[in-house]
C-alpha cells in the first residue's frame, strides 16, 4: 500500500477518532493509523476498567459527529449529582439547580472509541488502517512526511495530527519537547458490585493520603479510584479479594454502600506532562500527545475531545478558505484556541489537589470554609458547576453543536 492523504491522525483511540469524524463528509482526505482495533462490544460483558466521566460538551461534540448514538445503543450511566467534602466542608452540585437533565455520563473508554470507530467508517473521505504499526517516521518541514509501516506499506501526508498518548513517537519524531513531572502518588481504580442499584451521583472524598473517588456504572456496579502512595498501592494490590474488601469498608465512607464483590484491579502513577509546543509546520498534537492531567475530576478526556472539534474547525476552515492546512500559520489557531484553556484547567486540577491532599491546619480550615460558601452561595456554586460540565469557555463549534459540513 502506498497512498497519499491530505491528514493522517496516528492513533485511533477517543480523540483520534474525533478528529477523524469531526473531519468527515469534508473535501479532506483523511486516514487513521491504528495498532488495534478494540474488542467488539457485548451487553453481557462485564464494564471495563477503564471508564470516564464525559462532561456535556464531550456529548455535544459526540453528537455533532454522529457519535452519540452508537454510545447510547451500548452503554452508559448518567448522573445528576456530584459532591465534594472533606471533614466539615461539604458542596453538592446538582442538575436540578441549573435546569438541566443531567451533569454528564459516565462511560467506558472502550465504548466511546468503538462508537467512533463505526461512526467514522460511514464517511467516504475517511479511511481506517488498522491493525497497522509505524515501522519509521520521516518527517519533512518542506515536503511529505512520509509513514513506513510494518508491512512494506507508505503513507504520505503534509499534515499529520499526533493521538498516540503520553509516550507519542510522532511527538518524538518531529521534535515537539514536554515539560512533566510525577505527583509521587499512584491512583488504584477497583471495579466493584455495590449493595445499592444504579445511582445517579458521583463523589469525592479528601483524606491527607489522597482523594477517594466514586464513579457510579450501569446496574449495581461502580468504579472506585482511590489515590494513595504507590507502595500503599502495592500493598493494597497484593490482598485478596476479601482482604480489599475489608479495607475498603474499613476505609471508605457509608455512602459507598455494602461492597459486594470486587470484580477488577488496576493502578497507574500519577503524572503531568504538557508539551511546550503543540504545532510545528505539518504536524499537531491532540489528547494525552499534547497534555496528560491529573485525573482528579475526570477531565483528561473532556480537554482532549476539545482538543479534537477545535482542530478540526481549523483544518476544515483553513481549508474553505483555500490555505495551506499544514501550515505552521493556520495550526498556530488551533494552539490558541487550545493550549492556554488546557494550562488553566491543568493548574486548577493541581491547586486543588494540593490544596486538598493534606492534613495542614490553617489550609483544612480554609478549604472547608470555600466548600462551605460554595453550598450557600448559590450564583458560585452554579458558575463551577457549569465550568465542570464544558459549559462555559471559548467552545469549538462541534462543543456548540455546529457542524464544520
Amino acid at each position: 500500500m502506498n497512498k497519499e492523504f491530505d491528514v493522517v491522525i496516528v492513533g485511533g483511540g477517543m480523540v483520534g477518532a474525533a478528529v477523524a469524524c469531526g473531519l468527515g463528509g469534508t473535501a479532506l482526505k483523511v486516514a487513521v493509523v491504528e495498532q488495534a482495533i478494540p474488542e467488539a462490544f457485548s451487553e453481557g460483558q462485564a464494564h471495563d476498567l477503564r471508564v470516564s466521566a464525559l462532561s456535556l460538551a464531550s456529548k455535544t461534540i459526540l453528537e455533532s459527529v454522529g457519535a452519540w448514538s452508537g454510545v447510547l445503543s451500548r452503554r452508559s450511566c448518567p448522573f445528576r449529582r456530584m459532591r465534594v467534602w472533606e471533614t466539615s466542608g461539604d458542596t453538592e452540585f446538582n442538575s436540578d439547580d441549573i435546569n438541566l437533565p443531567e451533569l454528564g455520563f459516565i462511560v467506558e473508554n472502550r465504548v466511546t472509541q468503538l462508537a467512533l470507530l463505526e461512526r467514522l467508517l460511514e464517511f467516504d473521505n475517511v479511511e481506517l488502517i488498522a491493525p497497522a504499526t509505524i515501522k519509521k517516521i520521516n518527517y519533512s518541514v518542506t515536503g511529505q512526511t512520509t509513514l513506513q509501516l510494518q508491512d512494506g506499506g507508505e503513507i504520505q501526508t503534509k499534515m499529520l495530527v499526533a493521538a498516540d498518548g503520553g509516550n507519542s513517537r510522532v511527538r518524538q519524531a518531529v521534535g515537539l519537547g514536554v515539560t512533566s513531572w510525577d505527583y509521587k502518588q499512584h491512583a488504584m481504580v477497583i471495579y466493584i458490585e455495590t449493595g445499592y442499584e444504579q445511582q445517579d451521583i458521583t463523589w469525592q472524598r479528601f483524606v491527607p493520603s489522597g482523594p477517594q473517588a466514586f464513579l457510579p456504572l450501569t446496574g449495581s456496579y461502580g468504579s472506585i479510584v482511590w489515590y494513595n502512595s504507590a507502595d500503599e498501592v502495592r500493598r493494597l494490590k497484593s490482598l485478596s479479594n476479601e482482604e480489599l474488601i475489608a479495607e475498603l469498608t474499613a476505609t471508605f465512607p457509608d455512602c459507598l454502600g455494602k461492597v459486594k464483590q470486587v470484580l477488577g484491579v488496576a493502578s497507574f502513577p500519577l503524572k503531568r506532562q504538557h508539551a511546550q509546543q503543540y504545532v510545528k509546520q505539518g504536524v499537531a498534537l491532540v489528547g494525552d500527545a499534547a497534555h496528560m492531567i491529573n485525573p482528579l475530576a475526570g477531565q483528561g478526556v473532556n480537554i482532549g475531545l476539545l482538543d479534537a472539534a477545535a482542530l478540526a474547525e481549523v483544518l476544515v476552515e483553513a481549508r474553505e478558505k483555500g490555505e495551506e492546512i499544514g501550515d505552521v500559520t493556520v495550526l498556530k489557531r488551533f494552539e490558541k484556541m487550545r493550549r492556554n484553556e488546557n494550562l488553566r484547567m491543568m493548574t486548577v486540577m493541581d491547586v486543588f489537589y494540593r490544596v486538598f491532599s493534606n492534613d495542614v491546619l490553617p489550609l483544612k480550615f480554609f478549604r472547608n470554609l470555600g466548600l462551605g460558601l460554595a453550598e450557600r452561595i448559590s450564583p458560585v456554586k452554579n458558575k463551577v458547576m457549569r465550568m465542570a460540565i464544558g459549559l462555559d469557555g471559548n467552545l469549538p463549534k462541534l462543543a456548540r453543536g455546529e457542524l464544520l459540513r
